[in-house]
């Protein structure tokens, strides 16, 4: 499958996972700040790693991996289904600590902005 055909597939794949975890029920998700980094799917789009990454910090998005891999089958079926896609990847959810990480770079600027102020 062609590079950019594998990009469009895996930000199409992105959205409809931010859609769906707004619909999820399930208490270790809902309610969170959750965001979904990326989506890498592999070349012959059977398997997708999935990024979740929390505004509250890597534990936050620990605890909604485990709640958004028991919801995986019905993740999986929808995403299949909203798409049309021949071949619905397989989903791994991971947790990322990205959105934190660049939290605490934007708090380091700013604090180095506000020294050089004084």
């Amino acid at each position: 499958m062609a590079g950019y055909k594998i990009n469009r597939v895996s930000e199409d794949i992105k959205r409809e996972i931010v859609a769906l975890i707004r619909e999820l029920k399930d208490p270790r998700v809902q309610g969170k700040m959750l965001t979904v980094v990326r989506v890498e799917v592999s070349s012959d789009a059977s398997f997708a790693k999935v990024y979740v990454s929390s505004f509250s910090g890597i534990e936050d998005a620990k605890v909604a991996v485990e709640g958004l891999k028991c919801a995986t089958g019905r993740i999986r079926r929808e995403v299949g289904t909203r798409l049309h896609l021949r071949k619905t990847p397989e989903l791994k959810f991971i947790a990322d600590d990205s959105i934190e990480h660049g939290m605490d770079i934007s708090r380091k600027l700013n604090d180095l902005m506000h020294g050089q102020d004084e």
